[in-house]
């Protein structure tokens, strides 16, 4: 019976060994996990295609992702005081830009593949349209001027 107890505990400890073992390994890539599936999930890429396309909204994003470099770069420069990537030596904001870059190519990744219908089943994302109310909530508009007397202020008529 000491022997059942005795393997029972080593096997807890192990247990719990490999499981801090694994969340070191895994806690590191929470963040890009999160970001991947929040462009992935919660945003409406039909809505924002548009937005970027056709109403300028790419510009903006751009600006966005510079000014992400030059405050990383500003906040939190590398110990060594570069990065190395691929083999490549890069100065801190080079080394930045091509981390945000990264960064976008993903967002962009994940909007491509949800406007595909790849991921349909896990994460519609629909929004209702304001226009389907049709009166918003005024019960007939225009029977409300006519029957209470009122002039046209500003109404046109249909």
């Amino acid at each position: 019976m000491t022997e059942l107890l005795t393997s029972l505990s080593k096997l807890i400890v192990d247990l719990w060994s490999l499981l801090k073992v694994v969340s070191g390994l895994l806690l590191p890539w929470i963040p890009l996990a999160v970001w991947i599936g929040f462009w992935l999930c919660a945003v409406n890429w039909n809505k924002l295609r548009d937005v970027l396309v056709s109403k300028g909204g790419l510009l903006g994003v751009l600006l966005i992702g510079a000014i992400w470099v030059l405050i990383w770069g500003v906040v939190a420069p590398p110990e060594s005081g570069s990065h190395y990537l691929f083999g490549l030596t890069l100065s801190n904001f080079v080394g930045k830009l091509v981390y945000v870059t990264a960064l976008f190519c993903l967002m962009f990744l994940c909007g491509s593949v949800q406007l595909s219908g790849c991921c349909q089943q896990w994460c519609e994302v629909t929004m209702p349209d304001p226009r389907a109310h049709g009166d918003h909530g005024h019960g007939g508009h225009d029977s409300h001027i006519q029957s209470a007397g009122h002039a046209d202020h500003g109404h046109a008529s249909h």
